[in-house]
């Protein structure tokens, strides 16, 4: 399996780097072939542009996602997201890894969505959900966050995780066509001891060495619609 490991942390040294590290060194010993994408490391840019393109349709007005879709058929993208894109089309398997910041992901991952998940490839017109142009991937949410466990779920302060990560589940990840697995969560970790970290180290690990028996997440299926995308009695 190739194994795309997209890492948006700050420090070197954080838990969250941790859990990259674990990942590569799981993945790999199992024989899995893995390529780290360390965006801060790379200095991504994460602002969308019209720098993005050395070639444009229509040099007068930019819409973003109708260049995406002529510059991405004749690989006429900037170099960085010809490279991200390139890995990410390589994979099996895409691992965003991450803390949560304000409910959401850090700016500069949300960059590397806005760029790389190309219009014309990942998606367009009926190409989402199970039709999506990734289909046949998988994707993994590997987070940390300060909150407790029993700050979030039905009826907790925040509400459940995977409300807060909807965007991102559902309207990224499902849309362009991945199956989604369960997220992975390291709660409360700049607050917990190092056997704490540790354990969750291990728990990461073992779910990794099981990563083919996760059951993905049920997201809609087109089938289940018209052709308006009504749904279906």
């Amino acid at each position: 399996m190739n194994v795309l490991i997209v890492h948006a942390h700050p420090e070197p040294k954080s838990f969250t780097a941790a859990l990259r590290d674990q990942a590569v060194e799981t993945l790999r010993a199992q024989g899995h072939q893995v390529r780290v994408s360390d965006l801060y490391a790379m200095n991504w840019n994460p602002v969308a542009s019209a720098e993005d393109f050395t070639v444009r349709d229509n040099p007068e007005y930019l819409v973003y996602a109708l260049e995406q879709r002529s510059n991405s058929k004749e690989r006429t993208l900037a170099a960085d997201i010809q490279q991200e894109l390139d890995n990410l089309l390589w994979a099996d398997l895409l691992i965003l890894n991450f803390p949560i910041y304000w409910f959401s992901t850090p700016a500069i991952l949300k960059g590397w969505i806005d760029r790389v998940l190309v219009s014309g490839i990942c998606y367009g017109g009926k190409r989402f959900y199970d039709q999506g142009g990734l289909r046949g991937k998988k994707a993994l949410v590997s987070v940390t966050l300060g909150g407790r466990e029993h700050m979030f779920g039905e009826g907790a302060i925040h509400g459940p995780l995977e409300d807060m990560l909807r965007p991102l589940l559902r309207g990224t990840l499902a849309y362009v066509g991945l199956e989604v697995l369960p997220p992975f969560v390291g709660w409360h970790v700049p607050y917990i001891s190092d056997s704490a970290r540790q354990h969750l180290l291990e728990s990461y690990r073992q779910r990794l060495e099981n990563i083919g028996e996760d059951q993905p997440m049920v997201y809609p299926r087109l089938d289940q619609f018209d052709d308006r995308l009504y749904p279906l009695a």
